[in-house]
């Protein structure tokens, strides 16, 4: 009687029983053609059923006891947290979501899935989570390849404007943050004088100069960017110290005094710098940091001598 006046809910648009079957052996006879397999939690006892699809994805056997904590284990830290906030808000919300996640199996091989879940219930309760779970490492790496591509700076070979964008537009309590303690804004003096008397293709020599020198000197940042036309951007992690910062400032400044060599010419090549420190803490705003870098750098051309601040 309870189970006849119970009220379910699933989500997801429902399969007539006439056509079931067919359905359900169609999914058999095409699941082998890609990396993909089906899940469900009970949310009651948190037991997780796979079909063989999803084993195979994470390199486990049928054989393998399944244990939820153990399993979410398997996924890396940035994406383990996406996955249980996700989570939790499509239980409150009896609402599905989708999620790519970065795994990495018990053998140490690293993994790309997207996960596509889905709610069921009754009583307006959320019972039971369920989905599909598909491999899509190999679309990942083409995807990042294609990206990579797309924010290279042809020229210098370093990154371009669009990936320090995505910098700048990151929220000020992103997870990004929390790692970057410089910011430092490199741009070449005169560089017009430079594109006039020795011509276009010697200031591009310049910027590849520059380019070498910051990636030569700044090995463990996260990111080396060409930003303006003569402007360059370089991140620290926050493990490298503003002493440390300084004095690999104070070397880079000397080499890059030395002239490049041109057609047989030397040419004098003049960088301003600026320098703006993130808080200890990962709590500011990523555009207020590159401002802050970017007053010092105009204080620097003005100077023009290194900044001591």
């Amino acid at each position: 009687m309870n189970q006849l006046n119970s009220k379910s809910f699933y989500n997801v648009a429902p399969i007539a029983l006439d056509n079931r079957l067919g359905a359900l052996d169609l999914f058999d006879q095409a699941a082998p053609l890609v990396p993909i397999g089906a899940w469900s939690c009970d949310l009651a006892t948190e037991r997780l059923d796979w079909t063989d699809g999803v084993f195979d994805i994470f390199g486990l056997t049928s054989d393998d006891a399944l244990d939820r904590e153990t399993t979410i284990g398997l996924y890396c830290e940035e994406s383990r947290e996406i996955l249980e906030r996700k989570r939790s808000q499509a239980i409150e919300n009896r609402d599905g979501f989708t999620l790519d996640a970065r795994i990495v199996r018990p053998d140490g091989i690293e993994r790309w899935i997207r996960i596509t879940a889905a709610t069921g219930g009754s009583n307006g309760r959320t019972e039971k989570l369920f989905g599909m779970k598909q491999d899509i490492t190999d679309d990942h790496m083409r995807w990042e390849l294609l990206r990579a591509q797309a924010e290279c700076d042809p020229l210098t070979g370093v990154a371009n404007r669009t990936r320090f964008q995505r910098f700048l537009d990151q929220p000020c309590n992103g997870p990004v943050l929390d790692d970057i303690g410089t910011l430092i804004l490199f741009d070449i003096d005169d560089f017009k004088q430079i594109n006039d008397r020795w011509g276009h293709a010697a200031g591009d020599a310049c910027l590849v100069n520059l380019a070498d020198h910051l990636r030569k000197a700044f090995v463990n940042a996260h990111l080396v960017s060409r930003i303006g036309g003569d402007e360059f951007a370089v991140l620290l992690p926050s493990s490298v110290s503003r002493t440390e910062t300084k004095v690999e400032l104070q070397s880079l400044i000397a080499s890059l005094l030395r002239p490049i060599q041109w057609n047989g010419c030397l040419v004098t090549l003049k960088v301003s710098v600026g320098i703006a420190f993130a808080s200890k803490d990962g709590r500011y705003n990523p555009q207020t940091l590159f401002t802050t870098a970017d007053e010092a750098l105009y204080c620097a051309k003005n100077r023009k001598i290194f900044p001591s601040d």
